[in-house]
């Protein structure tokens, strides 16, 4: 008894070569250095990778004081109305403490988590390399930098 499976592609996909990529949305084959895909609204720059760029959980770790992480995505002025918005959010807190005992300042955790939320989700605006120049001034190249080389000597 001899069983065909029917459901397989007919033909084998074409290999990639060296001087082509799929397009990440439909598959479709394109030169290496395209910037869009003809059969879909697929843009290079809107799928970019996450190197060079800030990473989400350490906004999501960042946010512990709320809109730092904002902040360090690139999101400044979104990252100020958090930490503005934590003022009200406080008293408010505070009062409710007040009212139930203490219970009420479980509370601020809710706007803690909709901030980490938010800055988890939110896109990065910061060019590449921003981060790295920002957060670790004594790196260069991904290598740490002595105190030598900060100083003006030359590394050998």
């Amino acid at each position: 008894m001899k069983v065909e499976y029917t459901d397989a592609p007919t033909a084998a996909p074409e290999p990639t070569t060296g001087d082509k990529m799929p397009c990440p949305y439909c598959g479709h084959l394109l030169p290496k250095d395209a910037e869009r895909c003809d059969r879909c609204d697929w843009v290079r720059g809107a799928t970019q990778t996450a190197e060079g760029k800030a990473s989400d959980l350490v906004a999501v770790m960042f946010s512990i004081v709320p809109g730092l992480g904002h902040i360090y995505k690139g999101h400044i002025f979104v990252g100020l109305l958090w930490m503005l918005g934590a003022i009200p959010v406080g008293i408010f807190v505070f009062l409710a403490a007040v009212a139930s005992a203490g219970w009420g300042l479980g509370l601020f955790f809710f706007y803690l988590a909709a901030v980490m939320l938010h800055a988890y989700g939110i896109e990065d605006r910061v060019p590449a390399g921003w981060v790295d120049r920002f957060f670790h001034p004594f790196r260069r190249n991904g290598a740490a930098t002595g105190i030598a080389e900060i100083a003006g000597a030359q590394r050998p």
